[in-house]
């Protein structure tokens, strides 16, 4: 068992394109990104014989007065757990991530799996995941949207929308802050969105949508393999009226589909939220995702989401702070949150 440096990266990575257990979110680049953006411990577990990688586990762990005592495979990710070629690899991992929540005396240890590992684990039935394969025809794929969703992406593009990619963070942040104000949640760090399109650089993509040269909504997106992964994305006041949302994810899979990849991947969401509603909207079906949990000083699953009643009165005082102000103090707690 051994724990990721910087001179392993290379061959980590190339285990993670060549696993079909792994994700985007398995890439040695989270490590830095983790450590950097946030300053969380990270334990990116891997096994190695005769100079192969046979399996990997990436850990964090988060201490925070507020939100309590963690270590997860990925805070900041939707997916995440073991990505292994043998069952052997597997269990080594599974029962050296267990030792290691024991020895620092967590509250819980959590794997965020796409498929379940422990059936007698606790798990959060909360959110689920929308994956969809695209045609290989970009036209094919206008037309396998609903009637009524279809419609809305027209309306982006009779209102002469534009879109273009940037190389720089500054008019996505700008598009999502104003979308997660509004949302009553507090928005990541400028510095995380930078580093993340630092350390990921081609595989991450900012695609900004513009009327008349005013920012509309902007997306950043992930690339892995033949998928696209729309990850972070938001509008301004106007992307309403404009359709401007639906028109930007309709133009990332257009382009996304030119460029020959072949899975769009919408991302989690929470079951009952806008959000599910809108991607079911698009014709995705939702997959479960099964975020398991072994419970060490906790006795019960963590609930820190906005659907928690208990934050209810803190939504609706984060919505009336002032933009600047919100930006100023969320990177401060989101950064526990994982």
């Amino acid at each position: 068992m051994s724990i990721l440096s910087p001179d392993k990266f290379r061959i980590w990575d190339e285990f993670v394109m060549a696993c079909p257990e792994a994700t985007f979110f398995h890439r040695a680049g989270w490590k830095q990104v983790i450590e950097q953006a946030f300053g969380h411990k990270t334990w990116f577990l891997y096994i190695e014989e005769e100079g192969e990688i046979q399996g990997i586990l990436p850990l964090a762990e988060i201490n925070s007065l507020l939100f309590g005592h963690s270590l997860s495979a990925l805070p900041f990710c939707v997916y995440g757990g073991i990505a292994a070629t043998s069952d052997s690899a597997r269990t080594r991992l599974d029962q050296a991530a267990q030792m290691l929540a024991a020895q620092l005396r967590v509250d819980y240890l959590e794997y965020r799996n796409l498929h379940p590992l422990h059936q007698d684990w606790p798990t959060k039935s909360l959110y689920v995941t929308f994956r969809k394969a695209m045609d290989a025809d970009v036209g094919q794929n206008m037309l396998a949207i609903p009637r009524k969703q279809r419609a809305m992406v027209r309306k982006g593009i009779n209102h002469d929308l534009q879109s273009s990619l940037d190389v720089t963070t500054e008019r996505f942040f700008q598009a999502y802050s104003a979308s997660v104000h509004r949302l009553g949640t507090p928005v990541f760090s400028r510095n995380y969105f930078q580093l993340l399109k630092a350390i990921f650089a081609e595989d991450c993509e900012l695609l900004v949508i513009t009327k008349d040269g005013k920012v509309v909504s902007a997306v950043m997106s992930f690339y892995f393999r033949d998928e696209v992964l729309p990850y972070y994305g938001g509008g301004t006041d106007a992307a309403r009226d404009l359709a401007g949302n639906d028109f930007m994810y309709w133009e990332l899979m257009r382009r996304a589909c030119e460029r020959g990849y072949r899975i769009f991947d919408f991302g989690r969401s929470k079951q009952g939220t806008g959000s599910y509603s809108f991607k079911k909207n698009w014709g995705f079906e939702p997959q479960p995702l099964f975020y398991e949990y072994q419970l060490h000083q906790a006795k019960t699953v963590p609930e820190h989401n906005p659907l928690n009643p208990k934050y209810r009165l803190f939504i609706q005082a984060w919505q009336k702070m002032p933009l600047t102000l919100a930006n100023m103090i969320g990177p401060h707690i989101v950064r526990n949150l994982g």
